[in-house]
């Protein structure tokens, strides 16, 4: 893999299985809780052949530079499924504005939501997270209250998502899980082309 064959691990991922290793694994990374679950909003094909599931923190300057060269790598293949995974780790702020943003999935904004927060060269405060939501066409005030009304499943994908994360061992932002290969840290859109190519083949190869 063009580079990157110190920092992808190929895993077994067949359903029903664990993707990591040791019970602590075995409930955390499945493949239906890691790449097809309901409640995480997606981008790209849903229909895809590969998946590229984006562990990210949009407070992280890495994940925001990467995102548009990662949407064009998707939207350029066509068959790429994009699973965004809030991975808040960069304090309260990042944590506001990820539970923002899943709040505004309930007005099928969540993708509105993701590209207003990551297209910022700010550092986010929660001021500026309503300003740049707003101004992205979404009803903030919804948001909130929806913020509220599902408070415990918005924490609950978090948890979930954190529980993933750590299980995989990735200790930072942007973090990657694409086809059977895990990928600490950002790519250029050639080595994302790469990384899609071999998920392909190895996909193949089953």
């Amino acid at each position: 893999m063009l580079g990157l064959g110190v920092v992808a691990l190929g895993l077994d991922i067949a359903p029903g299985s664990a993707l990591g290793q040791g019970d602590a694994a075995d409930n955390v990374l499945t493949e239906s809780a890691v790449l097809r679950d309901p409640d995480i909003p997606v981008a790209g094909n849903a229909e895809g052949d590969i998946t590229i599931v984006e562990y990210f923190d949009y407070n992280c300057p890495y994940c925001r530079k990467l995102e548009p060269e990662l949407r064009q790598v998707v939207q350029d293949d066509g068959k790429v499924k994009l699973v965004y995974k809030d991975w808040p780790v960069l304090g309260p702020v990042s944590i506001a504005a990820a539970r923002m943003a899943l709040a505004t999935k309930y007005q099928d904004k969540y993708v509105a939501a993701h590209d207003a927060l990551m297209g910022t060269a700010s550092r986010l405060t929660e001021p500026r997270i309503r300003e740049l939501l707003a101004g992205a066409g979404i009803d903030v005030d919804r948001a909130l209250r929806d913020l509220e009304t599902n408070a415990k499943a918005i924490d609950a994908i978090l948890k979930r998502n954190d529980e993933q994360a750590t299980a995989f061992g990735f200790k930072g932002t942007p973090a990657f899980i694409i086809g059977k290969f895990r990928i600490p840290g950002a790519l250029t859109m050639a080595q994302f082309d790469q990384a899609i190519a071999d998920a392909r083949k190895a996909a193949a190869k089953k």
